[in-house]
């Protein structure tokens, strides 16, 4: 039962970094309204020429990584300062998308439990 819910949960990570990694190099999903703030430091990042765009790759590379069930540990890795920046975004900038960040990280983080044999000779 265990090994379901984590397989689950592990696809629903992944599922939600290949989405919004993709919309981030083609975009199909509209953009939500947000602050002035929280607008100018994603045109920063936009204005950059290349950070969404290897933001995106990241996201979507450890998505399928996840939905695959191939280098999980790698990809979980990759995928921890993006959640942890997609969690401080939404607590100091933009506060409405919240909930979802917070399922983000918590995904990420209860993910990264569960593998944490993968782990332990880079913590060790």
């Amino acid at each position: 039962m265990q090994d379901k819910v984590n397989m689950v949960l592990r696809l629903l990570l992944g599922l939600i970094f290949a989405v919004f990694g993709a919309n981030k190099l083609v975009t199909f999903l509209p953009s939500p309204e947000f602050s002035t703030d929280a607008m100018n430091f994603f045109g920063a990042l936009a204005s950059s020429g290349y950070f969404l765009k290897l933001l995106g790759i990241v996201e979507v590379a450890s998505g399928l990584m996840l939905l695959t069930n191939r280098f999980t540990a790698l990809a979980l890795t990759m995928l921890a300062p993006v959640t942890i920046n997609i969690f401080l975004f939404h607590v100091f900038l933009a506060p409405s998308g919240l909930v979802l960040a917070i399922i983000v990280i918590g995904l990420n983080a209860y993910l990264a439990y569960v593998n944490r044999d993968k782990f332990s000779a880079v913590l060790s």
